[in-house]
């Protein structure tokens, strides 16, 4: 979220007239508030100031979760996350970009009896997004649906005139109705993900406590540095979340301690434990926080929302 704070200050002081325009850029949701033309004296510098115009911008964020390895968790981190975001009042959508469908079906809906309403409809015959996004338990969340339709996007999208802009436009039309767009990235770098990577502010990278879990990254690194180059300037690395974690074994602690050398900052203070919970819940068609409010899982996932807003400033 951006913050546009103009603030025109005319300052009398021993017989000097200035002039003062100061601007100031910081990640903060947007909304316009006009004021009359205000006098205030200042006493300690013995100044009077003027304020013309104060305006507030708000924007939603989109965050793209992704890694091109397989089973790290990225289909729970995106349902969970999103879940957790809005239990905490934040309007979000949450966009199924995953031929599976695993993220439409973790929200309850049978991806099967999906009628003509999916964002292969919206990619491929240009369908609004508002047409397709269907509700969900939990208020405040929303889900774009996906099934296996999405598997021949690729093909029909290939002749289309900037194809890797395409989910970006879609989204363009509707992310002021949200605080935040999360994007489920399938387990690949095609192009439904360049899509996605184009579309997003910033990506979250899962990464599983376990041997291989670092070989992808640099791929999907190179992959994030080319789209920055040519297609999305301002993609950012929200952070990679470490998932899967299990404490007793000493493999899960060298993968964390490795991830964190090498990353620093850019790692999730968060770690998602291994648990039971996490695991049974889409089986329910349920996010963790609704199947199991008390377990270990619900609790990692709302402790990453909470992380994800102070790192933007708690919008």
């Amino acid at each position: 979220m951006r913050f546009v704070f103009l603030i025109r200050i005319n300052i009398c002081y021993n017989l000097l007239h200035f002039k003062l325009k100061l601007w100031s850029v910081s990640k903060k949701n947007v909304f316009v508030i006009k004021k009359k033309n205000k006098k205030e004296v200042n006493i300690f510098f013995n100044c009077t100031f003027t304020t013309n115009i104060i305006k507030w911008e708000f924007m939603s964020k989109i965050i793209a979760i992704a890694n091109q390895k397989g089973g790290v968790g990225k289909t729970t981190t995106s349902v969970n996350l999103a879940a957790s975001l809005a239990v905490l009042d934040k309007k979000i959508l949450l966009v199924d970009a995953d031929p599976q469908g695993n993220t439409s079906s973790g929200l309850g809906y049978d991806v099967q009896k999906l009628e003509d309403k999916t964002i292969y409809e919206c990619l491929v015959d240009g369908l609004p997004v508002k047409e397709a996004v269907l509700s969900t338990e939990i208020d405040h969340l929303s889900v774009l649906p996906s099934n296996i339709n999405l598997v021949g996007a690729e093909v029909d999208m290939m002749n289309m005139t900037e194809r890797e802009k395409i989910l970006k436009n879609l989204l363009d039309e509707v992310k002021d109705e949200y605080d935040y767009i999360l994007i489920d990235c399938s387990p690949s770098l095609g192009l439904i993900t360049v899509n996605s990577l184009t579309a997003a502010n910033s990506v979250i990278i899962p990464v599983q406590c376990e041997y291989f879990a670092l070989e992808g990254l640099g791929k999907l690194l190179s992959t994030i540095k080319l789209i920055q180059k040519r297609l999305n300037p301002n993609l950012e690395i929200e952070g990679f979340v470490l998932t899967m974690y299990d404490a007793r074994l000493r493999l899960s602690n060298q993968v964390v301690e490795e991830v964190r050398k090498n990353f620093q900052d850019m790692v999730f203070k968060t770690l998602i434990n291994r648990n039971t919970k996490l695991a049974e819940a889409p089986g329910f068609g349920q996010p963790a926080i609704l199947y199991d409010a008390n377990s270990r899982g619900s609790d990692d996932y709302m402790s990453l929302a909470q992380e994800l807003l102070k790192r933007n400033d708690g919008i």
